[in-house]
């Protein structure tokens, strides 16, 4: 009986082990972090966070992922991550964009949530590396007190913790908080911490070992505009006799805190610098170049109050709607205007077409909650697919209009919590026969042939019923 139970017991330890192993040489015992320095810029309602890691490989296998963790509060405003690696030495230094990708862990400690790093060359034992990570946060400042007078500055909260949260210990780091002004009501200290005009500093705090977390609360002055654009709808039809026509209605709402009280048209035209320091006054749009047909209006018609300024590399349009919009006000308006058919579509080496153009909202400074981009394809159009740098909803619709017989192909996409970087190009493939094209012109030339037959049949028939 002996024999069997320390053959067990044999199994047993070599079982526990390997997991022992396979624990310790995870890389998140592998890797350590020697150094981290993060930068939150809080100018304006979209919260930059630029963080510099050093990383290096203490175990002694490589490593090809690296993990961020946010917290589950921070997540649910999350935009975008970006991860940059440094390669090269000195002058011919150049910065490669890594694979980014959310991550789920079993047992992560108070809900953390985790992006995996992709590395395109694995991290030996003994090596490091710095990585350069920028992430954009979304309605993540708090307007207290929530309602505000037209003459009255705009108070917000910020919320976030004085150490990195990370799974990996860090060696030394330290974090840097710009405010938009000088004026900061409070925020928490956690010692070492240091205020010089509008930059507070934490740290440098040493040895802090993974999941280390402290709070802090900023209350300070940030007067700039929250504009929200709640849904966007952008249409892109293709006409292959020479046109793209873009449409796009917009819903839109101040996010600051909200307006109390009276709004006096008299103060705010002859106090602009103290009365309404927070509203929205004008709206700035970059469209593509040679753009043409340009309209803004909304329902209760054309708005005459829009500047457009175009030269050979971009279109710049100036929106200022019928009224300045105060925290909570709302307003919805349609821009629409026409591009160069040439400029936008391309024919591929397999005899197939794609439209190349840019996903996102053109106006500047702006958080799209949903994004709905539409692309009608040509009557006849098969095969549709699109390419887009990240992950969207995509379903297929069919549009009818005027002289057409099976409809038109509409792709649409969606995504939701949008930022200006998320202003990059995307692709739409098709196949379409050339012999589409005459469908309507056929069409037309028939109806006016039947109808002249029509005509000259009853001008001929004697329909009288006398002889």
């Amino acid at each position: 009986m002996e024999a069997p139970i320390r053959a067990a017991q044999f199994l047993g330890f070599t079982v526990f082990f390997l997991l022992f192993c396979v624990c310790r040489s995870s890389p998140l015992h592998n890797l350590l972090i020697s150094n981290a320095e993060r930068r939150i810029d809080l100018t304006s309602h979209i919260v930059k966070v630029y963080l510099t890691l050093k990383v290096e490989n203490a175990g002694s296998t490589p490593t090809s992922e690296i993990l961020l963790a946010f917290p589950p509060t921070q997540v649910d405003h999350l935009a975008t991550v970006e991860v940059l690696v440094t390669k090269g030495k000195r002058k011919k230094t150049t910065l490669v964009r890594l694979d980014v990708k959310p991550t789920e862990l079993p047992d992560a400690p108070n809900g953390t949530k985790y992006f995996t790093i992709y590395l395109a060359n694995p991290l030996n034992s003994g090596e490091s590396m710095t990585l350069e990570v920028l992430y954009l946060f979304t309605h993540s400042l708090e307007p207290f007190p929530a309602e505000i007078g037209q003459s009255e500055s705009q108070l917000v909260y910020y919320r976030d913790s004085a150490l990195i949260l990370s799974p990996y210990h860090i060696k030394q780091q330290a974090t840097f908080v710009k405010t938009p002004s000088t004026k900061v009501e409070s925020f928490t200290r956690v010692e070492p911490t240091n205020r010089a005009g509008t930059e507070m500093k934490y740290g440098p705090y040493e040895d802090r070992p993974p999941y280390s977390f402290s709070p802090i609360l900023i209350h300070f002055e940030n007067n700039s505009p929250f504009p929200v654009v709640e849904e966007l709808v952008r249409e892109v039809e293709i006409s292959h006799w020479g046109n793209l026509q873009v449409t796009e209605q917009y819903t839109l709402v101040h996010g600051g805190a909200r307006h109390k009280g009276v709004f006096s048209r008299v103060e705010y035209q002859s106090r602009p610098t103290l009365s309404g320091t927070s509203s929205l006054r004008y709206l700035l749009a970059r469209l593509p170049p040679r753009v043409h047909s340009v309209y803004y209006r909304d329902e209760i018609g054309n708005i005459s109050s829009s500047h457009l300024r175009t030269d050979s590399r971009k279109s710049e349009l100036e929106i200022e709607p019928r009224y300045p919009l105060f925290g909570g006000w709302k307003t919805t308006f349609v821009i629409g205007y026409g591009l160069p058919l040439q400029d936008f579509l391309f024919e591929s080496s397999d005899d197939r077409r794609y439209l190349n153009f840019t996903f996102g909202c053109p106006l500047l400074e702006t958080v799209v909650d949903k994004l709905t981009v539409k692309v009608v394809l040509p009557e006849g159009s098969k095969d549709p697919s699109a390419v887009v740098a990240f992950p969207v909803e995509q379903h297929l619709e069919t549009k009818y209009s005027y002289l057409d017989v099976v409809g038109r192909t509409v792709v649409v996409m969606e995504k939701k919590n949008l930022v200006p970087s998320h202003n990059s190009h995307f692709q739409v493939h098709y196949t379409f026969k050339p012999i589409f094209m005459l469908a309507e012109p056929l069409m037309l030339a028939s109806a006016f042939f039947l109808f002249f037959v029509a005509c000259v049949a009853y001008l001929h028939i004697d329909l009288s019923i006398r002889k």
